[in-house]
């Protein structure tokens, strides 16, 4: 069920920004859609993200990359993550769910807003699964995200539409090579009709 305008204000209240900014972000994170044609959410899985997340499970990801280079590469590399990117990502995520269920979970962005799993906690969630069960809910996808943003303060970069802020905190440091903070201004500008 889709989000209705009611829902977008009362998360706008409860973030004290304005629905544009929300709107803004998932326009540029998701085209504005947390949903697969087939009804599943939206997720991109992160190979480098699995290659830390089973580390910190203790488990050795040198030992485990013959045969899974597609889904387990120490560090992200536009050359090669461009072409798995194309790929079925639920395929992806199911391949490193045969070597680590939570671990996998974990190291692929969902829904709407595309939070990694690994922020399940942040997003008010005790596990991952949990987390990507509510990933199921349009309306879920953005609650995860209003905490997300309360939770790391990021609401205030919004609120003061400082997208260059915001695009570092929410995208990492290098998010200015794809130009995240620019496209969230023009994204906001027009949801706001500035």
């Amino acid at each position: 069920m889709a989000i209705t305008e009611q829902q977008y204000k009362k998360v706008a209240s409860s973030l004290g920004c304005e629905v544009a900014s929300i709107k803004a972000v998932e326009k540029v994170e998701s085209s504005g859609n947390g949903f697969l044609k087939d009804g599943r959410p939206k997720i991109l899985f992160e190979g480098h993200i699995f290659w830390k997340q089973l580390l910190a499970m203790g488990k050795n990801p040198t030992a485990l990359r013959k045969g899974n280079e597609d889904i387990l590469y120490p560090t992200w590399n536009i050359d090669v993550v461009r072409p798995l990117y194309k790929l079925d990502q639920y395929q992806r995520l199911e391949k490193a769910k045969k070597i680590d269920e939570t671990a996998a979970l974990k190291s692929a962005s969902w829904g709407a807003f595309q939070i990694m799993g690994f922020n399940h906690k942040v997003c008010g969630f005790a596990t991952v699964q949990k987390f990507v069960q509510a990933q199921q809910d349009e309306f879920e996808q953005l609650s995860a995200f209003a905490n997300y943003l309360l939770n790391t303060h990021l609401s205030v970069n919004l609120k003061h539409k400082d997208w260059k802020g915001f695009a570092r905190g929410y995208n990492g440091p290098d998010y200015w090579k794809n130009k995240y903070d620019v496209k969230l201004k023009a994204a906001y500008q027009m949801f706001a009709k500035v």
